[in-house]
């Protein structure tokens, strides 16, 4: 209720008006005012005009989706690479090479754009992309997705994770571009310690990527046992570097494939541990899926963190699209609703509570992997908004519901109608 309220005055008009929302399963529908880019009221038929209005019809109102974890420096490359005949991991980061060494950032740009630009389409307006910084491109990737934000910062706030894809002790030179891109605009420390060539090397890798996230005082959000193999066991190294520089609750952990391989007994203590480090986790269900498990026998692993046992845990876990039509996953569209469905089937969420915990995966939790204050539907919460064609959150999944307005900081930015009908014969 807005202070304008308790004292008997009529506020003045909001900038913008959204009536008849549906914000809760089985609550009556509400208003929401908003004001320079803030929710300043919430109730039931708010006596209030709107500088403009909108009549949500009974649909659902969320917060707008966030994604995690996308790679937006290599979206749309598949037509340019040719196809990865083996479909591994491996060749895809091989054949990926070509593009690093010739693109522009003008061309990143654009590719870039065009999946932003579907990611709002799909209810997304916060996007945390990892971008490639190593010998073979450069800064290159990174100047395009910077081009790129600047472009759609009416649209959608974009953070960069400078990402070491080759590695870094062996890819020496990598240390300091990061540094550079750290200094240049890049936003957060990554990393991919399982990339290098033995144990020794993912500890000195790690320790140079934390120790670059002391220097700038960042966040870290590193890829992490991205691998079948179960003798990947970076997480553990990452748990106890995060311990020991004291960075608990600033690191994210992707992936974590090989968790699938591992012993249970030895998993449990480390997602025990990780619990302790504060530790927050991103799986990526459909790139994994596809790539992982791909030189078992039946029964194959299904190439995805033990989503159940970390939330079981009390830990963050969110989910992202990781690719979209590159040389690692030929499909994807950057819809957010369509990964949390996907996390469903792989991580057999099914219970009511579980389904929650998927939409939360690109919501409340994916919001706290970027760090996002003002995440919800409350008074002094960023307007960032998706009313979507459905009654609640769980049949907005079920059905993969249209995203009918999507709005960022209290403007309309997008929106979709879809119209069909059946043609009865009684009816003709």
């Amino acid at each position: 209720m807005s202070a304008a309220a308790t004292t008997g005055r009529r506020p003045a008009p909001a900038d913008l008006m959204l009536r008849q929302c549906r914000v809760k399963d089985g609550q009556e529908l509400m208003d929401i005012a908003i004001s320079a880019g803030v929710i300043t009221s919430v109730g039931h038929h708010l006596d209030q005009d709107g500088l403009a209005e909108l009549d949500a019809d009974g649909r659902l109102v969320s917060c707008a989706f966030v994604q995690p974890h996308i790679h937006l420096d290599k979206v749309g490359t598949l037509p340019l690479l040719g196809s990865n005949r083996t479909g591994t991991l491996a060749e895809a980061i091989d054949i990926l090479h070509r593009i690093k060494r010739t693109a522009s950032a003008d061309e990143v740009a654009e590719r870039a754009g065009v999946v932003i630009r579907q990611a709002v389409l799909s209810g997304t307006t916060r996007i945390r992309t990892h971008v490639d910084v190593d010998t073979i491109g450069g800064l290159t990737p990174l100047r395009g997705v910077l081009q790129a934000a600047r472009d759609h910062a009416d649209l959608c706030d974009i953070q960069t994770v400078v990402f070491p894809q080759e590695g870094i002790i062996r890819d020496p030179g990598t240390a300091e571009l990061m540094a550079e891109a750290l200094g240049t605009g890049g936003d957060v420390v990554g990393g991919m310690p399982h990339w290098e060539p033995d144990e020794q090397a993912s500890r000195e890798h790690i320790g140079i990527c934390m120790d670059l996230a002391e220097r700038y005082d960042r966040d870290v959000d590193m890829h992490v046992d991205e691998t079948d193999d179960a003798r990947s066991r970076t997480l553990a190294m990452l748990v106890d570097a995060t311990l020991a520089r004291g960075w608990q609750d600033r690191v994210t952990a992707g992936h974590c494939c090989a968790m699938a391989a591992w012993e249970d007994s030895y998993a449990a203590d480390v997602i025990s541990r990780a619990a302790a480090a504060g530790l927050r986790f991103v799986a990526n269900p459909a790139t994994n899926l596809l790539l992982q498990g791909r030189g078992d026998h039946e029964p194959r692993r299904r190439g995805i963190l033990r989503v159940k046992e970390l939330l079981a845990a009390g830990l963050t876990v969110a989910c992202g699209q990781d690719c979209v039509a590159d040389g690692f996953y030929p499909f994807g569209s950057a819809d957010q609703l369509q990964v949390a469905l996907i996390l469903c089937h792989a991580a057999q969420l099914s219970m009511p509570a579980e389904i929650d915990a998927a939409v939360a995966a690109i919501g409340t939790a994916a919001a706290r992997v970027m760090g996002v204050s003002g995440y919800g539907l409350d008074p002094g919460c960023a307007a960032d908004l998706v009313i979507l064609d459905a009654d609640n959150a769980r049949e907005a999944l079920r059905l993969q519901a249209a995203r009918r307005w999507v709005i960022s900081r209290g403007a309309i930015v997008a929106q979709t109608q879809h119209s069909s009908a059946l043609n009865r014969a009684k009816d003709r």
